[in-house]
C-alpha cells in the first residue's frame, strides 16, 4: 500500500485548468518535491490531497483511504499561506495546534521544548508571534506541523521567508523525520534544495506532469555531460566552439557542456594553459537545469 496515491486527478477554476490529469504515488519513508514554476498549480494539488477543495474529476487516497477527515490526525500539513494567532505566545500555540490534533499539552510539552531548541527558538518560548520575524513564525509553523508525530507530512513552501541558517535547520529537520519513515511530500520552486533532500520528484508545468522519478535516474538519464570548473584568470577557452558547446558563468565556477567531439583531457589541458585551476569536475546537470530545459521545452 502506497502512503499516497494521486490518479488521473483534474481540477479547473472557469475556464482554467489549474491541475490536469496528474497521476502520483508515494511510498512510506519516501520525500517527494514536487516541483513546477509559480502558478504551475502545486498548491492546487496539495489542497485538494488535503481535502480543501474537491478535485473535478480523478481519485485521491492516503492510506488507502479517500476521506482525509478520518485520518487528519495522522497527517502533517504546512499551508503556504501561514496561520498563527498574533496575541498568543509561542508556547500556547504549540500546545493549541497540538491538542487540535488530540494531543494532551501535559503530554506534549516536553517536545515542545526539544523542538523549540532544534530550531534556536526556545529563548522565544513566551514570546507573542507579532513579536517574531517572519523566519522565527515559519520556524514555528513548521514546528507545529510536526509536534504530534504525523505518519505523512506535507509542506507547501517550506522554506519561503527562511534565511540561509534556518532554511538548513529545516533540512536537517526533514531528513531526521525521513530517517524516522515519516512519509514526506513538499512542493518548491527552489530545485537546490529538492536535490539535497528528495529521494524522487515530479515536475509539473502548467497544471499538467512533465517528468517524475527517482532524482538519481532522472539525473543519468540526462548523463554526465557538464564540467563544473573554478578558476582564476582570463578563461579565453571558453570561446573555443571546437571545445565548448556553452556554458553558464554563475561567479564562483562556471559550468561547461562541451563540444559534440569534445574530451575532457582537452579542455582541462587548454584551461591549465589559460588561467589557474581551482576545481575541476566533470558532473550531471543541476535538477534546476533539467527543470528549467523541460519547463521551457513545454512552453
Amino acid at each position: 500500500m502506497n502512503v499516497l496515491e494521486l490518479n488521473r486527478v483534474t481540477k479547473s477554476f472557469g475556464a482554467v485548468k489549474a491541475v490536469n490529469n496528474i497521476n502520483l504515488s508515494l511510498e512510506k519513508g519516501m520525500v517527494c518535491g514536487y516541483l513546477g514554476p509559480n502558478g504551475a498549480g502545486k498548491t492546487t494539488t496539495i489542497r485538494m490531497i488535503m481535502g480543501i477543495i474537491m478535485p473535478d474529476s480523478g481519485d485521491i487516497k492516503i492510506f488507502d483511504q479517500n476521506n482525509t477527515l478520518k485520518i487528519r490526525n495522522r497527517i502533517g500539513y504546512l499551508p503556504e499561506e501561514r496561520g498563527l494567532y498574533k496575541k498568543m505566545t509561542v508556547m500556547e500555540t504549540l500546545l493549541f495546534f497540538a491538542e487540535i490534533k488530540s494531543k494532551k499539552p501535559k503530554n506534549i510539552r516536553s517536545k515542545a521544548v526539544s523542538w523549540l531548541e532544534k530550531l534556536d527558538l526556545r529563548d522565544n518560548q513566551d514570546n507573542k508571534i507579532e513579536e517574531l520575524s517572519r523566519g522565527m513564525q515559519q520556524k514555528l509553523q513548521f514546528i507545529c506541523t510536526m509536534l504530534h508525530d504525523p505518519e505523512l507530512v506535507i509542506l507547501d513552501e517550506p522554506f519561503s521567508g527562511l534565511d540561509p541558517v534556518s532554511t538548513n535547520a529545516i533540512k536537517d529537520a526533514i531528513l531526521d523525520l525521513k530517517r524516522k519513515g515519516t512519509t514526506i511530500i513538499f512542493s518548491t520552486h527552489l530545485m537546490e534544495n529538492a536535490e539535497k533532500i528528495c529521494d524522487t520528484i515530479c515536475l509539473i508545468n502548467k497544471g499538467e506532469k512533465i517528468l517524475d522519478g527517482k532524482i538519481r535516474d532522472i539525473k543519468s538519464r540526462f548523463g554526465e555531460n557538464r564540467i563544473r570548473i573554478s578558476y582564476n584568470g582570463q578563461a579565453d577557452f571558453l570561446l573555443d566552439k571546437d571545445l565548448v558547446n556553452s556554458f553558464d558563468d554563475y561567479g564562483n565556477y562556471v559550468e561547461i557542456i562541451p563540444s559534440e567531439n569534445a574530451l575532457t583531457q582537452e579542455i582541462l589541458k587548454k584551461a591549465v594553459q589559460q588561467v589557474q585551476v581551482t576545481h575541476f569536475e566533470v558532473t550531471s546537470p543541476s535538477l534546476n537545469e533539467i527543470f528549467i530545459n523541460m519547463v521551457k521545452q513545454k512552453t
